[in-house]
């Protein structure tokens, strides 16, 4: 079990399960109610809004970007794994007010709740360098909510009870986040150790603004629907390329360190159980560890169906099941072809092969199931077209679509911490800094410091071992750069929307699938049914129906 930061762990427990209610009125009380007076008080008491995202990351959030983007089709097993549609609707941008993967809202506002208190009660702006950090992780809360939903209300205070919240239109909240996290850049922390490892500091903010000014567009657009790719012009590119390069030039990150020596592929490794703050790529990750800060599942849901039956290609019996619902789409299996490069190995395809427990690297081993080797394929047939995105309870069925290994889970954490795990999950790379700055240079911001596209693009290909490029990128390569680089990590909806692909027939979101939609509001997801229940004065996002 990899170690961690113990003190921020066990004050940040009740972050994790803490309920938040969608009115807002949410008891974010403790023993910690007055003005802190030493560091290891305050530090619990920020720890409760740190982990606020790991819940909604470790599952839900993940289900709902991962699934509706070009990633993965959600898949059903003869009824198995229907579970209401959850799945197949991402998949299908049949979203729903009462889909499990969009209830994501209530935490993160309860989220915007106790950071309102904490600063409160920590002096507001009359103690900025200490109050900065929980009005950086409210800022990231209203991001979140903002990107998901659309219009949200702005909450930068505690509401009276007898107070009516609205919502704000998007592009208020967008410029609400921009000013707020320029405002306390000042007061955030400049390091990048252990001890600003998994918190919000200068970096985790300013690659928050790069993020948005790349976005200014789409956040910005009157409405929904009308953004349009085709024609995307943005004047925040040169900001983009400001914040980028601040984080660039600080010399903190890097795309190769890790925390094993010597690794066979510096990619694979960044992701394992045992990643921590010595991956230099990480700007900003959430923290996880199947004991102390449980929550992050992906493997559950990515690996081979019966992987679970006797000694499983991991190296380990496993004793735990596997749901097997998340298959790569044949479009994204695709991308992972380039000769030599390390990031083809994060994907489970062809025949399959048992991996070594202590390393999780692959060996020549073949894994059989039922004694019968196991050959996946990119493509999927599903037995009938309609929504349950059905493949079969068989052997045949689980084969359908590549699988994902990226985020390789250990023995102990699948099998003794009922399948969690302990890897870290990123939200800020270094490597999309310079993709980042690479596309807006691309798309006609000023370059600097002697970077063109090609170079930022090949910064990437190089440390994968991936053919590099001998001239510019086009927008077409950048994107699909994209889809090699940040597989599992949750941008990909972001990024299909800022390109103009959102739209487009991918995976089973098909024409010929009748419950698939191709609305442009479906850029935003319905506000939950249990949010509107408790804010009677709000209307449903366009083009949803509950």
């Amino acid at each position: 079990m990899k170690m961690k930061i113990q003190i921020l762990f066990m004050a940040g427990i009740m972050g994790l399960t803490v309920t938040a209610c969608t009115n807002l009125d949410v008891d974010v009380n403790s023993q910690y109610t007055s003005y802190p007076l030493s560091e290891i008080a305050l530090e619990g008491k920020m720890a409760d809004i740190y982990y606020t995202f790991a819940g909604p990351l470790g599952r839900r959030y993940d289900e709902a970007q991962s699934l509706s983007s070009d990633e993965y089709v959600g898949e059903s097993f003869d009824g198995n794994y229907v579970d209401d549609h959850n799945y197949s609707n991402m998949s299908l941008h049949n979203f729903t007010s009462t889909d499990a993967a969009l209830g994501y809202y209530e935490i993160l506002a309860g989220g915007i709740t106790k950071a309102n208190k904490i600063i409160a009660d920590l002096g507001g702006n009359n103690n900025l360098k200490v109050v900065a950090p929980a009005r950086a992780m409210r800022a990231f809360f209203h991001f979140i909510l903002m990107d998901s939903y659309g219009d949200i209300p702005i909450l930068d205070t505690i509401p009276a009870d007898s107070e009516v919240i609205e919502r704000q239109p998007r592009a208020a909240v967008t410029r609400f986040i921009v000013d707020e996290l320029k405002d306390i850049l000042p007061y955030l922390s400049s390091a990048n150790d252990a001890s600003t490892y998994g918190k919000p500091n200068r970096w985790m903010a300013e690659a928050l603004l790069a993020k948005i000014y790349l976005n200014w567009p789409v956040y910005t657009a009157e409405s929904v629907d009308q953004y349009n790719a085709d024609n995307y012009t943005n004047d925040k590119l040169d900001s983009v390329v400001y914040y980028c390069d601040d984080i660039i030039k600080s010399g903190l990150f890097d795309l190769t360190s890790t925390q094993r020596s010597n690794p066979t592929n510096v990619y694979r490794t960044k992701f394992f159980p045992d990643n921590s703050n010595k991956v230099k790529d990480f700007i900003y990750a959430m923290p996880y560890d199947a004991t102390t800060r449980s929550g992050m599942t992906y493997a559950r849901f990515r690996t081979w169906k019966k992987a679970n039956t006797g000694v499983s290609f991991f190296g380990w019996e496993s004793g735990k099941s596997f749901g097997g619902v998340f298959a790569l789409t044949p479009e994204m299996s695709s991308l992972f072809t380039l000769k030599g490069d390390d990031r083809n190995d994060v994907i489970m395809k062809d025949t399959i092969k048992v991996y070594d427990p202590s390393t999780y690297n692959v060996t020549d081993k073949k894994w059989t199931y039922n004694g019968n080797l196991e050959v996946i394929k990119k493509d999927i047939t599903l037995k009938s077209m309609d929504q349950d995105l059905n493949v079969g309870e068989d052997a045949n069925g689980y084969n359908q679509g590549y699988k994902s290994i990226k985020f390789y889970p250990s023995e102990d954490d699948y099998v003794n911490h009922d399948r969690n795990q302990s890897n870290d999950v990123p939200i800020f790379r270094f490597a999309d800094i310079l993709l980042e700055k690479c596309e807006a240079i691309t798309r006609g911001a000023r370059g600097t410091n002697g970077d063109t596209p090609e170079s930022l693009f090949n910064q990437i290909r190089s440390y994968v071992h991936a053919p590099l490029l001998d001239h510019n990128p086009s927008l077409e390569e950048i994107l699909d750069e994209r889809g090699r680089e940040f597989l599992d990590e949750h941008w990909r909806r972001n990024d299909m929307i800022r390109f103009g692909t959102w739209e487009s027939e991918f995976g089973f979101h098909k024409k010929e699938i009748l419950m698939a939609h191709f609305e442009k509001d479906r850029r935003i997801f319905p506000i939950p049914k249990s949010v509107l229940d408790n804010n009677s004065n709000w209307k449903q996002n366009k083009g949803y129906t509950e």
